[in-house]
């Protein structure tokens, strides 16, 4: 079986080595380049979406924003997985609200804007304060606002409007500002004939907009919620793959704040810390293959390294700690790879995320601060 992954990044390095031991060959398209290369080494393998298309037995998508065209000639060759609209709803938060709509889940008050008189007409539906972010190409806490006074509307329209004016596709969608308790997220699988299969939620921890740590948790009435809001939007898009659902957690209501059609960064602790890994399961699910089981073997909690490429040797001698680089070149804030620490049981987990936390530097990881 060959699968053709569209993004050559992290997530299908990682969809490469879960799919190793079950035959499954992985190349990847690079979209920018058109190149198709090798997920590990980069080696260029070929050139063009055609000559890529007519390799693969499956295809798939490691990311949201991808050109639409290629979404639509991959839809049309019969092997593309989840589907096109999927990935749309996860590149476009237009079409994401309409979804989560449709799917009739919980999810903030919202208004689009393409006008200053929308932005006055957003204000007066959505009331203050609000959230504002950017339709298409905002994420990790890029092309945001936040308005919590009428003083502030001048100067952030100005921005807003150069931003919407930057391309012909762009609009800004207001949200209520929701005064959460936490974030969790929601990580799990549908295959072709409907069957759903979800993780322990993850709690998340985000710094500077940025997802920093992320743990699974053990929380029943939660998860029955979660699950019920995920199969709700997975059966509304038909979906076939992994899928993440973030929430806000509000004094245990749950509220949808994104969806992301592929395996996610929250849902990396499953590698080490469920009986089979988001990327194993993705694959399952893409390839007609039954679903793997989705059962937490240990606690784990997966530490997020952004802009470093090396780590104190003191990690790679603490049993409870699993390193997976990504091979980037170094860049300040990029996501260079994480780190799966795990515990025997919670108190143990605890423990252990306060070794490693001992032994990082406190400025390339801020979330052990304090």
């Amino acid at each position: 079986m060959h699968v053709l992954v569209l993004g050559a990044g992290q997530l299908a390095r990682m969809m490469s080595l879960a799919g190793a031991p079950l035959n499954i060959e992985i190349s990847a398209y690079d979209v920018g380049s058109e190149n198709i290369v090798h997920p590990l080494t980069q080696a260029v393998l070929g050139k063009g979406l055609s000559n890529a298309i007519a390799q693969a037995d499956v295809i798939t998508a490691e990311f949201e924003h991808i050109p639409h065209d290629v979404l639509d000639v991959c839809e049309q060759s019969g092997k593309f997985y989840p589907t096109a609209d999927a990935i749309k709803a996860g590149g476009d938060r237009r079409i994401e609200k309409a979804l989560l709509d449709a799917a009739k889940v919980n999810n903030a008050k919202h208004y689009i804007i393409n006008t200053r008189h929308d932005f006055e007409q957003a204000i007066e539906f959505v009331g203050l304060p609000m959230v504002l972010k950017s339709a298409l190409g905002g994420y990790d806490g890029k092309g945001q606002w936040r308005l919590k006074e009428l003083s502030q509307v001048d100067a952030i329209w100005s921005e807003m409007e150069q931003c919407i004016q930057a391309t012909d596709t762009q609009a800004i969608v207001a949200e209520e500002f929701v005064p959460f308790d936490r974030e969790v997220s929601l990580v799990g699988a549908r295959s072709s004939d409907g069957d759903v299969v979800v993780y322990p939620l993850a709690e998340n921890v985000h710094i500077n907009g940025v997802l920093s740590l992320s743990t699974a948790i053990n929380e029943t009435a939660l998860q029955q919620q979660a699950k019920e809001m995920f199969t709700a939007v997975a059966n509304e898009l038909d979906y076939v793959g992994v899928l993440a659902l973030e929430f806000f957690d509000v004094k245990g209501a749950l509220s949808v704040n994104e969806i992301a059609p592929r395996v996610h960064n929250s849902g990396h602790w499953t590698q080490q810390g469920a009986e089979t890994c988001q990327f194993e399961n993705h694959l399952r699910a893409v390839c007609g293959m039954p679903l793997g089981s989705t059962e937490m073997i240990r606690p784990t909690t997966m530490v997020n390294i952004l802009g470093e490429d090396t780590l104190p040797v003191e990690v790679l001698a603490m049993d409870s700690c699993h390193i997976h680089w990504y091979g980037k070149d170094k860049r300040p804030g990029r996501k260079m790879g994480h780190i799966n620490v795990c515990g025997h049981d919670y108190p143990k987990l605890t423990d252990n995320l306060a070794e490693l936390g001992r032994v990082l530097d406190k400025n390339a990881f801020p979330v052990f601060n304090g």
